[in-house]
């Protein structure tokens, strides 16, 4: 029997390309969307699924088990991006996204794993940022909530490895996807001490984005995760610099690290 894969926010971008590769190679993909109806001619099947409506989250769960008999692999893809200084960002949007990118991911895990307890085997895979290993001028939010969703993933690890169920985090750098389109952006107001850089800063966002890489390498990278028998913890995936930055900032001291990133950014 191939192996059953859910995907959240599986209708583009990164999850959109995950769930084509896999089913290429075989496996029973179901993605989810808030609104699957509206996505005509999809690559796979895609289901009804909210993360921050758990009714909708165990009503998706439910239907993959009635319709397969397991769940295999659970990708905590859907999120969504914030910009803006923390001064100037509506604490409420803060929440908003903290939601999504945090409590939706874990509330899709606790869905899935008294069933993966049963089988007495499984594979979560949450998908964070590089972004998560740093905090990034005007994405402190965006980063805060990969970076918690990384340390989540740590600890549920060791709580569920004696049920046979593996817990994983892959932190992708910059990809060529419609992220930028769906972030809240906080507005760039002509008060805020902060318009000038912002905006600069905004326009680098996107050109990053626009720039990325080819969202195929994390279906790759994603698979030989599935296929391995003994999984690390913690995956990156992008460019060499941005996976760099990562070890840069576990060597350097911290106010040299903050300089460069500085500098980057032209703060």
């Amino acid at each position: 029997m191939s192996k059953v894969v859910l995907i959240t926010g599986g209708s583009s971008g990164i999850g959109k390309s995950v769930g084509e590769y896999l089913s290429e190679k075989g496996y029973t993909v179901y993605g989810t969307s808030r609104n699957p109806q509206k996505i005509k001619n999809h690559p796979f099947k895609l289901i009804a699924l909210d993360v921050n409506n758990t009714a909708t989250i165990s009503k998706a769960i439910e239907t993959v088990i009635s319709s397969e008999g397991k769940i295999d692999v659970l990708i905590n893809n859907a999120g969504m991006g914030i910009t803006g200084s923390i001064e100037d960002t509506p604490t409420e949007e803060m929440r908003n996204v903290f939601n999504t990118n945090l409590f939706g991911a874990i509330d899709v895990m606790k869905a899935v794993l008294p069933q993966m307890r049963t089988q007495k085997s499984g594979l979560i895979v949450n998908v964070t940022s590089i972004a998560g290993y740093m905090g990034l001028p005007f994405r402190g939010i965006y980063s805060a909530t990969k970076g918690a969703l990384e340390l989540v993933t740590e600890a549920t690890s060791m709580e569920v490895k004696n049920f046979g169920i593996k817990v994983v985090a892959v932190a992708p750098g910059d990809f060529a996807t419609n992220i930028a389109s769906g972030r809240y952006h906080t507005p760039v107001s002509e008060e805020s001490a902060y318009k000038k850089v912002y905006q600069e800063n905004l326009n680098l966002m996107d050109s990053h984005v626009s720039g990325g890489g080819d969202p195929i390498e994390m279906a790759e990278r994603i698979h030989r995760i599935i296929e391995s028998n003994n999984p690390k913890i913690h995956y990156k995936v992008g460019d060499f610099m941005q996976k760099f930055s990562v070890v840069l900032k576990r060597i350097l001291p911290d106010r040299t690290y903050e300089k460069l990133l500085m500098n980057h950014y032209k703060l």
